[in-house]
């Protein structure tokens, strides 16, 4: 019963073919595309209303530079919110709960606002490494502490979306499983069991889309710090 707990987090196969690349585009098949006409339909004008005060709020920090990563940023949130959020129906898989995968898309951006920084303004880059007015005999230290710092942001950002996601959906099964076993026995602690779950769901649609949102966030200050 422990090891079936952990069965969900296992990268789906069919026929030995791996179907993580089918659940990483999904998403990109359930949103329409945005058409020419004056007038669209509800759900495009939402998607549209969305979009545009999403990108409003994450550019508001940012300065002119960092208005070019405006599409990549976006797209990023809307991908990994819709990743999330399918991730918390039934005999589904989600995909952010693999830490490869996280990595695969925190290291490249992370490096990226890196070397922009390095290159744009090389001094104010390297400057980040020691504060200002650090006495003569800790400079070598902060050095050290302050590069691994910098190295430890892309597994930060990993990390904190596998492991938020992971321990929702453990959480969400082992407290299904409690109900489920209960019901026979003690209803009606089953069926407090069974608010309890409807609650924790809830909860973890909030989570899903704030841990999307702390991902592009986060990515943002990066990139605002080196532009």
């Amino acid at each position: 019963m422990t090891l079936s707990f952990f069965d969900q987090f296992m990268s789906p196969t069919y026929l030995g073919i791996p179907l993580m690349a089918l659940a990483l585009t999904l998403p990109w098949i359930l949103y329409p595309t945005p058409s020419a006409r004056w007038l669209n339909n509800r759900f495009l004008a939402l998607q549209g209303w969305f979009i545009n005060r999403f990108t409003q709020q994450l550019l508001l920090p940012l300065s002119l530079g960092g208005h070019k990563w405006a599409a990549l940023l976006t797209s990023l949130m809307i991908f990994l919110i819709t990743l999330n959020m399918l991730g918390l129906l039934p005999y589904t898989f989600t995909p952010t709960t693999q830490l490869s995968l996280n990595l695969g898309l925190a290291v490249p951006l992370w490096l990226a606002t890196v070397l922009i920084g390095m290159r744009n303004q090389p001094t104010h880059a390297l400057g980040h490494l020691l504060p200002e007015g650090t006495p003569g005999p800790l400079i070598p230290v902060l050095i050290i502490i302050e590069t691994i710092s910098l190295f430890i942001r892309p597994l930060a950002l990993g990390v904190r979306l596998t492991a938020n996601l992971t321990a929702g959906h453990l959480l969400i099964q082992l407290i299904a499983t409690a109900a489920f076993v209960l019901l026979p026995l003690m209803p009606m602690v089953a069926i407090l069991t069974s608010t309890v779950l409807v609650l924790l769901t809830l909860l973890e649609v909030a989570v899903a889309m704030i841990q999307a949102y702390v991902f592009v966030l986060l990515l943002s200050l990066y990139l605002q710090e080196n532009v």
